[in-house]
């Protein structure tokens, strides 16, 4: 077979902050989220996607919440060092997609940015990467603003 797609999903609870991480920008918000590394669920969700096309398990197997080494971890690293599973193992990504659930913050305004980051981590053009948001229209958690979910598709295609 000469693709694989893998899916992804992540959720991380609000807390104390002044920033949230989504796909790999910094962005100014009332809250932090309840993570053991940035809580970055847009690139989680994507590295679960790219793991799962490699049937490779999950991202708490390969980055354990429990390991002290991942406390406050720059959620870029995760993406890279799953990048070099991806190409370690004669994949290349073809195409990735990503949305993020949430009322708050405003996606729209950082997704150019957030494409352009995850696109440089992954070696490929930002035209491969696709980033977009959409809210739950106030129902559940992310409706409630309690917190906020991303999902992620993938395509890996033979090197």
């Amino acid at each position: 077979m000469n693709i694989r797609i893998g899916h992804g999903y992540d959720v991380h609870a609000f807390g104390d902050g002044d920033h949230v991480m989504i796909g790999g920008v910094r962005i100014a918000h009332d809250h932090g989220v309840l993570a053991h590394s940035d809580g970055d669920v847009a690139l989680h969700a994507l590295c679960d996607a790219m793991l799962g096309a490699l049937a490779l398990g999950d991202i708490g197997a390969h980055f354990p919440p429990a390991d002290p080494q991942w406390k406050g971890a720059d959620s870029r690293v995760l993406l890279r060092h799953c990048q070099a599973l991806v190409a370690g193992r004669g994949w290349r990504l073809g195409n990735a997609d990503l949305t993020v659930v949430c009322e708050r913050p405003r996606i729209g305004p950082h997704a150019q940015a957030m494409r352009e980051a995850i696109a440089s981590d992954l070696g490929v053009d930002a035209g491969a990467i696709g980033v977009k948001a959409t809210t739950s229209e106030r129902l559940g958690f992310t409706g409630r603003g309690e917190g906020i979910a991303a999902h992620a598709v993938c395509l890996l295609v033979a090197a």
